[in-house]
């Protein structure tokens, strides 16, 4: 059985779960944007798109926040499980800066 006062689970713990929150911070922030600022560079399709992949991957990272919860913090996730998280957040990003470099008029 998983010590879940290890010093493994500490490190799990201090690293993971913060993880877990900034993804979550961030996909709440670039939902915010998609779905209220005017992105004229991205066309609806795509804007629709990635809300949806957004929408996706929130509901994803509560349920593993959910685990690790339920399970004080004994289990860990797979890094190839994050890695699309990751490159969504990226992506989000993009979008973003694109959006800041709009509204101060700046051109790419």
């Amino acid at each position: 059985m998983f010590d879940s006062d290890s010093p493994n689970s500490d490190l799990l713990r201090s690293i993971l779960e913060p993880l877990l929150e900034d993804f979550q911070y961030w996909f709440q922030r670039s939902r915010l944007l998609l779905e209220t600022e005017p992105l004229p560079f991205l066309n609806a399709e795509k804007r629709a798109d990635l809300l949806a992949r957004v929408a996706i991957a929130q509901q994803e990272v509560s349920t593993a926040q959910m685990l690790f919860k339920a399970t004080n913090g004994q289990v860990g996730i797979e890094t190839s499980i994050m890695k699309p998280w990751h490159d969504l957040v990226a992506e989000c990003w993009q979008v973003a800066v694109r959006f800041r470099m709009q509204e101060s008029g700046e051109k790419m």
